[in-house]
């Protein structure tokens, strides 16, 4: 009865991530109160050991630490239970306790169920209507035909870009393992969906992130995957001629986009070199930004992060915290691309080797874009970590 109801708290918390944050978080509770009394009553269980508890442990440890010297310690204290609470435990979940291929199974199939109507809905808010040009995302003078920018069930199109990345990464590592035709059809058809929503996102970062991973990974296995995404990737920017504008100012300085994050990295700079140590409090950015702003001066503008996941981490809670939160990120990286581990299924060895592809995307977007701000982004890559542990560990 335990064991059914972490199986079952465990698929759907990966199937809400997504869609419902609040209602995966219940779940969450639920999946861990069942494995404590899944522990409790059985005293010859034992927590496996993970490749980087270290590494997690300091960026844990940093980010309590830095709570003392937040400007706000209660919202410090809240945000690092989060930290705690969701994100670890998630974690915990799903690395401790999956355990089979079906198990895996389930989840992949939850999430990629979750992704369907994301992708669904992101399509439906294109075409049937939805004017953003009033939204801070969107720089109306610099391109003004560009009036939606869709974003689905997450907050704004940056983040949505970066789970379609996520996405089009794992059905990516499936389509290169699975061979009955009809579902590497199935799953080609699921990556062109992702490439196109994405298109609709005009997220630049994302869009150059997912083009470098599926170039190199077709260059490296196999060239027909290299030829089908040059196709689809000129098909997308000839259909579509204002994202094509859109990624030819990307690297242009006088971009207001560009010229921004590279103002607020500048600063973020300068807040790491006052604060080595522990920081400026975890989720502080907000409140300690305006001192160090040279370029918008405007107290009525609120920045709540540095645009790039680890500069905002080493400025939040401090340069070992950051380099915790790096070296566990990157580890699990390389275990799931690099694995010498004979998976029992090739299913579970194309989901190793997407989750290793969805990883480098969270890397590189993050250069640019602090993509794990929100609840679901990061919820979602402390499923992946577990679910890496799991498959390397545990099957």
């Amino acid at each position: 009865m335990v064991k059914d109801s972490l199986h079952i708290a465990i698929v759907l918390e990966a199937f809400f991530i997504a869609l419902a944050p609040t209602v995966a978080v219940a779940c969450l509770g639920v999946g861990m109160a069942a494995f404590l009394i899944k522990w409790w009553k059985d005293p010859e269980f034992q927590l496996n050991g993970t490749p980087y508890n270290w590494a997690i442990a300091i960026f844990m440890v940093c980010g309590g630490a830095s709570i003392f010297v937040s400007p706000d310690r209660m919202y410090s204290l809240s945000i690092w239970f989060v930290m705690l609470l969701i994100y670890f435990f998630t974690y915990v979940l799903v690395s401790q306790n999956v355990n089979t291929p079906r198990h895996m199974r389930d989840i992949a199939y939850a999430l990629g169920t979750a992704a369907a109507i994301v992708i669904l809905y992101g399509f439906f808010q294109f075409f049937f209507g939805i004017d953003t040009s009033e939204m801070r995302w969107v720089d109306g003078e610099a391109f003004p035909e560009l009036r939606k920018r869709v974003f689905s069930t997450l907050e704004n199109p940056n983040i949505l870009a970066a789970y379609l990345d996520v996405v089009a990464c794992v059905l990516l590592g499936l389509f290169s393992r699975l061979q009955d035709r009809r579902t590497r059809i199935w799953l080609a058809i699921g990556i062109i969906c992702c490439m196109a929503c994405l298109a609709m996102t005009y997220a630049r970062g994302a869009c150059l992130t997912i083009a470098v991973i599926m170039a190199g990974y077709g260059a490296v296995k196999d060239r027909r995957i290299l030829m089908a995404v040059l196709v689809v990737a000129v098909g997308i920017l000839v259909l579509n001629p204002v994202l094509l504008e859109r990624m030819t100012t990307m690297f242009s300085v006088g971009d207001t986009s560009s010229e921004m994050r590279i103002a607020m990295w500048e600063s973020t700079l300068q807040m790491i070199m006052d604060h080595p140590v522990l920081g400026i409090g975890g989720g502080a950015y907000s409140l300690v930004y305006p001192i160090y702003d040279t370029y918008i001066v405007d107290g009525s503008v609120t920045l709540v992060h540095a645009h790039n996941i680890y500069l905002n981490y080493v400025a939040e809670i401090g340069i070992m915290g950051g380099m915790g939160f790096t070296i566990f990120l990157f580890g699990t990286m390389i275990t799931a691309l690099f694995s010498k581990k004979e998976m029992p299924d090739d299913f579970s060895g194309g989901l190793m080797v997407g989750l290793g592809l969805a990883l480098i995307s969270v890397a590189l977007n993050g250069l640019t874009d602090d993509v794990l701000y929100n609840l679901p982004s990061s919820m979602l890559l402390w499923m992946m970590c577990g679910m890496v542990v799991a498959l390397e560990e545990n099957l």
